[in-house]
């Protein structure tokens, strides 16, 4: 399989989840202005999104939006438990979690954040929802270390993703004391910090 990201984007979750459950994952790098890959070929004929993550199967399949990508590389070792089994209520909580992840949170919230396009007092709207959702994901993990079951899943590594940009621009975690221990936490398991620092060396790579 590939997996095909950018350095710091939402595809760290993936990348993550596939360092977590010990896959043989190749990471192609994504400039996902220019769309070219690492090894100089057309993202767009791969992926025609042109965003990340995009996960290519061994039978050339492709699959383009983060939350399905997960579930399937968290589904290739179960035995991980990376994502609770079919047919269990923990796993439409999942589902839930990843999908409001990736609407409210990445895409309403973040997204315009982080373009060139958006006003100042844009941004600081969307700072403000920025704080209404890491008031409502800390109640919804309360006092329990991962936001779905016992065990750490990738609903734990996309928040990770999140928060991570949740510092970059400027949020006080503080605020927010059990996400800022979340956030601790998944960045000290060796699979994350591993995934997270091959990314940080591609960006510096680039920025050189």
């Amino acid at each position: 399989m590939e997996l095909y990201a950018s350095p710091m984007a939402c595809s760290l979750a993936s990348h993550i989840t596939a360092r977590e459950a010990d896959l043989p994952v190749s990471i192609r790098y994504v400039d996902t202005k220019a769309k070219k890959t690492d090894d100089g070929k057309d993202y767009l004929s791969i992926a025609p999104n042109g965003y990340v993550p995009a996960l290519r199967l061994a039978g050339g399949q492709l699959l383009n939006e983060g939350p399905s990508v997960l579930q399937y590389l968290a589904d290739q070792k179960p035995e991980k438990k990376l994502a609770p089994p079919w047919g269990t209520i923990e796993r439409y909580q999942l589902i839930d979690t990843l999908n409001y992840l990736s609407t409210e949170v990445h895409k309403h919230i973040f997204h315009p954040l982080f373009a060139a396009s958006t006003t100042d007092a844009a941004k600081q709207a969307h700072m403000a929802e920025l704080a209404a959702a890491l008031d409502y994901i800390a109640r919804r993990l309360g006092d329990r270390e991962y936001l779905v079951g016992a065990d750490f899943t990738v609903a734990d590594a996309y928040l990770f993703v999140m928060l991570t940009w949740a510092l970059y621009v400027g949020a006080d975690l503080k605020r927010w004391p059990t996400l800022a221990a979340h956030h601790q936490r998944v960045m000290a398991r060796p699979a994350v910090a591993k995934a997270f620092a091959e990314e940080m060396e591609e960006r510096k790579r680039r920025a050189a």
